[in-house]
């Protein structure tokens, strides 16, 4: 980017808000649009302890670690200089502090203490502000843990905001500063360190969730209960995760558009090359986890409706059987009700009964028990309730 070695001005072409200020009593838009936004973001650190580490560079070396901002401020405009500011969880006070030295835009400042952005790449004049979303997976409770990092780009200086224990930028400056011929490049290669570090972190994410689908089918075709809920939260993962890599893919192209009108090294043209094919490489992947799980769900589904069409059928079954069962018992019930019903007429003792001194009273009432009983089995044997 040889068109940045010149600063142009120190000085926002918008009017810097007081040092504090973070936009009066309304909410920003990514809050109003999230109320769960509220939640998430941790409190800023003090400020010794917001500044991770600031040093100063020239021909890809350190030369010198300032105790405080001020100082990097002081020497930058020195020729051949580039400062490299790393802030954790920083405050409203400080951004504005260094968007008046660096003459950053506004809406950059305003994004970066808001946090909770998209992945994008916008420029300003002479400055780029780049919004980065990294990724870990947790071994221990099988879940992802999303971090986000904002990054200023100017002639001279690379600003980082995290507001998340990840990406480890210190290993991004190690490995830089162990390279003093890519730190030479100046900012665009830290840009493209960092790049290649939240890239690289994808990795083991795309691994453990493959492992997680693999999991899944298995207790799918085991018929676990539970794993309706699973497949719902790590489809919630993955739509998260997608957020993270599929804007990516189009930071990194609008890079690689710049790279003719601003002059990028070659070797820094192939080193983000490599980075887009493991971007992209990350991308296909999780587009592929949202449809497995997609189909998984459905095929879920269906084992569980023919579960359930197999209980049923079951319990049809077992209630047919009852029902047999009740006809039986009361057919039987009915033919057994029949003689006595008969008995208990002819048992009566009465002195004026027609039949009470009959000679053949005894064989008749006899016969007649049989004829009813007979009767009322033929009955409930053609209706099968026999």
């Amino acid at each position: 980017m040889p068109d940045w070695r010149a600063r142009s001005s120190r000085a926002s072409k918008w009017p810097m808000r007081p040092t504090g200020h973070t936009g009066g009593s309304d909410p920003a838009p990514e809050h109003s649009m999230d109320p769960r936004a509220e939640h998430h973001g941790p409190p800023p650190v003090p400020l010794e302890r917001s500044v991770v580490d600031a040093a100063l560079y020239r021909d890809g070396r350190r030369i010198e670690t300032p105790s405080s901002l001020s100082e990097i401020y002081e020497q930058l405009p020195q020729p051949g200089t580039m400062a490299w500011i790393g802030l954790y969880r920083p405050s409203p006070a400080q951004l504005w502090e260094a968007a008046e030295q660096f003459g950053l835009h506004e809406l950059a400042v305003e994004d970066a203490i808001v946090a909770h952005q998209r992945p994008k790449l916008e420029r300003y004049g002479n400055t780029l502000f780049v919004v980065l979303r990294s990724a870990r997976y947790l071994d221990e409770a099988e879940e992802v843990d999303f971090g986000e990092i904002h990054i200023v780009i100017g002639p001279d200086f690379v600003l980082t905001v995290r507001h998340s224990q990840a990406p480890d930028l210190a290993a991004v400056r190690k490995r830089v500063e162990d390279d003093p011929e890519l730190l030479a490049q100046g900012p665009e290669a830290v840009l493209y360190a960092i790049l290649d570090a939240v890239v690289d972190g994808y990795a083991p994410v795309v691994a453990g969730l493959q492992h997680d689908i693999d999991e899944i089918e298995t207790e799918v075709f085991g018929g676990d209960p539970k794993v309706s809920r699973r497949i719902y939260e790590l489809s919630r993962e993955v739509v998260e995760f997608q957020r993270a890599t599929r804007p990516l893919l189009g930071i990194i192209r609008d890079l690689q558009r710049g790279f003719e009108k601003y002059g990028t090294d070659e070797e820094l043209q192939r080193y983000l090359r490599d980075v887009a094919d493991h971007a992209t490489t990350a991308a296909e992947r999780v587009g592929g986890f949202r449809q497995m799980l997609g189909d998984i769900l459905t095929v879920n589904a269906t084992l569980v409706s023919q579960a359930q069409n197999e209980e049923m059928k079951m319990l049809a079954e077992a209630g047919h059987a009852q029902n047999n069962e009740i006809k039986k018992i009361s057919s039987w019930a009915a033919i057994l009700f029949a003689p006595t019903l008969i008995g208990t007429v002819y048992g009566m003792n009465f002195d004026h009964m027609p039949e009470l001194h009959w000679t053949l009273g005894y064989p008749f009432a006899i016969a007649l028990m049989a004829v009813v009983c007979g009767g009322l089995y033929l009955i409930f044997k053609r209706r099968d309730w026999l």
